[in-house]
């Protein structure tokens, strides 16, 4: 029988989130039903709750790096069971039969994959993790290591992969030197993913203010870009630049700054075109052009990568904050500092004495970084 849930959702791009109830389905026999526990509000949840990338579907109910524990199964799982600690990416469907999809790219899948939110299964809109329970398709599932704290695995889910992703497919390492522009969400992960892998990192940033920070989460070198200057005393740098941001950039200048047969991967997602004069491209610049994440085989590797790569530290003891109409507001807000927002499950029990993060809950949601370079621990063997 289907079940019927609480959740947060938004019935227009200009409305705010509002407590409402959804209904998942019965399970078929390849499903299983897991109790939601956290999900990290991703910035890609702001833009569709907007509408800025068109296309999007209402009521909207977003949510796409999800971690929680199976609480049922179908009669055919054979992956997981009751109990299990698991986690749900970026998409729930594809068709499984295309060459992409039989290759382990699934969100490359020929018939379009299925987004977690936003997207259309058995003719139905797909609702995300704002919501207590969520019903997937095992295929689609992530086990979740128990080194991994939950509340810390959900952003790995999309912001996570989205920069181990090109930092691995680029062979960033030692003796390779890494940029990250920006450091918000996204970037503050790709920083200290890089640092763990052995990068040399540099912050490419609009100014100075986050320098403190960035250099605490692993960076080499920090400039601002604001400064004509970082950019004549940068040029030929980096053999790998990924551009974190939301926003359209002066590209040409961007590209000047890689090595020969350097690349340049945006895995940020303005609403507006970025432009790339070809000319930029001709000095033997090389550039590429990333996703948020890599097929499902791949997922399960990255997640078991990063827990031996990167120990996952303790929440920063940051102060929580109380659902209000400007939620949207508030994540912005929050990205721009580098942090992340995580969503509690919105049938948990509220207490007060948070004074570690995640330690206590009175909001329902509570900003945080992931990762706290105050504890963070050896790695690969420095």
């Amino acid at each position: 029988m289907t079940t019927t849930v609480n959740a947060y959702a938004t019935p227009g791009p200009k409305e705010p989130f509002a407590k409402t109830t959804i209904v998942r389905r019965d399970l078929n026999p390849e499903d299983v039903l897991i109790d939601i526990k956290f999900a990290g509000i991703c910035h890609s949840d702001i833009h569709t709750g907007r509408d800025e990338w068109g296309a999007a579907s209402y009521p909207l109910v977003p949510g796409h790096e999800i971690s929680g524990i199976v609480s049922e199964v179908g009669s055919g799982v054979k992956k997981y069971k009751v109990g299990d600690r698991v986690g749900v990416g970026c998409m729930v469907s594809s068709c499984g039969t295309c060459v992409n999809c039989k290759a382990g790219e699934e969100q490359f899948c020929l018939e379009g994959m299925v987004g977690t939110y936003g997207g259309m299964l058995d003719g139905k809109p797909t609702d995300g993790g704002y919501s207590e329970k969520i019903v997937v398709d095992e295929n689609y599932v992530l086990g979740i290591p128990e080194g991994i704290a939950l509340d810390a695995a959900a952003p790995l889910l999309c912001a996570g992969i989205t920069l181990y992703s090109p930092l691995n497919h680029w062979g960033a390492g030692p003796g390779k030197k890494v940029a990250i522009v920006g450091l918000g969400g996204l970037g503050h992960m790709g920083v200290q993913i890089a640092h763990a892998m052995g990068a040399e990192v540099t912050v490419l940033s609009q100014t100075l203010s986050k320098e403190e920070d960035g250099k605490k989460f692993g960076a080499d070198h920090y400039f601002a870009t604001r400064e004509d200057a970082t950019f004549e005393k940068l040029a030929g740098t980096f053999d790998l630049i990924i551009n974190t941001v939301s926003a359209s950039l002066p590209m040409e200048k961007y590209l000047s700054l890689l090595k020969v047969r350097g690349a340049l991967v945006s895995v940020g997602a303005p609403s507006e075109p970025l432009e790339v004069p070809a000319f930029a491209m001709l000095g033997g610049f090389g550039i590429a052009i990333s996703v948020s994440q890599w097929g499902l085989p791949f997922w399960v590797g990255v997640l078991v990568g990063i827990l031996a790569a990167v120990v996952l530290a303790l929440l920063l003891g940051l102060p929580t904050l109380r659902m209000r109409a400007d939620y949207l507001a508030i994540a912005t807000i929050a990205a721009a500092e580098g942090l992340r927002l995580l969503f509690r499950s919105v049938s948990a029990t509220p207490v007060t004495n948070g004074t570690r993060g995640l330690s206590g809950f009175n909001a329902d949601f509570v900003a945080l970084a992931p990762w706290d370079t105050a504890r963070q621990y050896p790695i690969l063997g420095t």
